[in-house]
């Protein structure tokens, strides 16, 4: 085999036609026999037309080393200089690299924008609309009955207790010990054996997305021939997250369109016909963007199945507590599988019954065979973030640390997220009401039916667009309606949109 030395180099281009700069990235590969260049151009998509031969227009000079500095070098050191003419242009100049980061237009000409994202531009188009009758019923964050941004008064008095002993150093990599261990028992149960037996390897995560995303790395990274199944429909994101992992999904049916319930047969037959030992979402409670959960007595099915199968569940669990205002009874799914002797996943996030959407505070647990590996699995997930984001941030850290962690604030919390969603319960209501006061033909019992944070309305893609263009009110384009932002005051417009867009 010829020895080979490649060279990448950068021609700028003056263009005299143009007078604009054109970046070529040429690659010499050079054997002793021969010289090849390929060449492109990246700023105009033209190709420079070169002279491959030894000839006055390609002027070439090299030094060849012995044949034993050669094998003792591995490889052949050569000095060249060149000149290269085009029949495109009639002047070419090289220059070093540095220089055509500063004399080239543009590094980045070929990037095409991005598409909006499909949740959070609904509230990018909602801002930019001057109309005074504009609703926003897109975006899941919560609304009181003002559609005002909520700080719940346990996180106030926790900020209070916080200020003045707060320092800015570094978390450790895993986050913070104290909020992990309060955000276990909130998943897991207050007296978890589990716990107790330091089986669960666990840390601070980016909120609910952040944890899922260290999830899928760390899938793809120790089990990189698996996949993972993920209901349909899902939180948008969630099909993201898997991708840029690089872990292939595959989908199983989880909403009947008809009836806006559960599809339960179609789930458990898809559950059943996976291959054993596969991993699986679930949605823990508050389903996004169904607001359809199976029963109690379904979960047990499911995780019959599920131990059959010998699958892993990772659980999201992003709205604990906005189910039915209990954290305990929305901690349900996971208590089953955990008495049935599963081991699982489970990603949490505060943003939602904390209210610290912009705190970014979550955590990531996986339940373990033992001891050991759960500090094995613990230090590959530190591993995992530390190129991501290093450590996590401190302060979220804190006011969910110091919430839990105090009898009093965890009271006050636990009577602040069911408050919210009572409310959120009532505009269901409200919202049914309407709608059949209106006389519409349609049954809307499924707004009531469903729970959680989202009401999957049924509406088209072409109704939608309706409620947008004629009546000025912003969801996403699946009929997804965040009810934390109907009030009192919007409720009434709101049915009476749906209802001439549906009739």
């Amino acid at each position: 085999m010829q020895a080979q030395t490649r060279l990448n180099l950068s021609l700028l281009h003056q263009d005299q036609a143009l007078f604009s700069p054109h970046l070529f990235l040429v690659t010499l590969v050079i054997t002793p026999t021969r010289t090849v260049l390929f060449n492109y151009s990246l700023s105009q998509k033209r190709t420079l037309y070169l002279n491959l031969a030894f000839s006055s227009k390609l002027q070439f000079s090299a030094r060849e080393n012995t044949e034993r500095k050669r094998r003792r070098t591995r490889g052949t050191k050569m000095a060249f200089r060149a000149m290269i003419s085009s029949r495109a242009t009639q002047q070419s100049k090289w220059v070093p690299s540095a220089g055509v980061a500063r004399q080239m237009s543009s590094w980045f000409g070929h990037v095409e924008p991005a598409a909006k994202d499909p949740i959070l531009g609904v509230t990018e188009a909602f801002l930019a609309d001057p109309s005074p009758d504009k609703v926003n019923v897109g975006v899941g964050a919560y609304r009181d009955d003002n559609g005002k941004p909520v700080v719940l008064e346990c996180v106030r008095e926790a900020e209070r207790r916080i200020a003045g002993n707060l320092n800015m150093e570094y978390l450790p990599m895993g986050g913070s010990s104290h909020m992990i261990e309060e955000s276990l028992k909130l998943a897991y149960g207050e007296d978890s054996d589990f716990i107790k037996d330091k089986r669960i390897a666990a840390v601070q995560a980016l909120s609910g997305t952040g944890a899922c995303r260290l999830f899928a790395d760390f899938q793809k990274r120790f089990l990189p021939d698996s996949q993972i199944y993920i209901p349909v429909p899902t939180w948008a994101n969630h099909h993201n997250i898997w991708r840029d992992a690089r872990v292939p999904q595959n989908m199983f049916r989880y909403y009947h369109a008809e009836t806006k319930g559960l599809d339960f047969s179609s789930l458990m037959e898809d559950i059943k016909n996976a291959p054993n030992g596969s991993f699986f979402l679930l949605h823990a409670c508050a389903h996004n963007p169904t607001g359809v959960d199976p029963s109690e007595e379904q979960w047990r099915e499911i995780s019959h199945l599920f131990k059959s199968k010998n699958h892993f569940p990772l659980f999201d669990m992003a709205y604990q507590g906005f189910a039915s205002g209990d954290p305990e009874r929305d901690a349900k799914a996971i208590r089953i599988f955990l008495d049935d002797g599963h081991l699982i996943g489970c990603a949490q996030s505060f943003a939602k019954n904390m209210g610290l959407y912009g705190q970014r505070a979550g955590c990531l647990s996986i339940l373990c065979d033992n001891e050991m590996e759960a500090v094995a699995v613990k230090s590959q997930l530190q591993q995992l973030g530390r190129p991501m984001y290093s450590n996590p941030p401190v302060h979220g850290a804190l006011i969910v640390s110091t919430i839990l962690g105090d009898p009093e604030l965890k009271k006050l919390w636990l009577q602040e997220v069911k408050g919210m969603a009572d409310r959120i319960i009532g505009m269901r209501t409200t919202l049914r009401e309407n709608l059949e006061k209106l006389g519409s033909p349609l049954s809307w019992e499924h707004i009531t039916n469903q729970i959680g944070m989202f009401c999957y309305s049924g509406m088209s893609p072409e109704q939608v667009d309706r409620l947008t263009n004629e009546y000025h009110i912003y969801m996403t384009r699946n009929g997804r309606i965040s009810m934390a932002g109907v009030t009192t005051g919007n409720v009434g417009y709101l049915a009476n949109a749906i209802h001439e867009v549906t009739k």
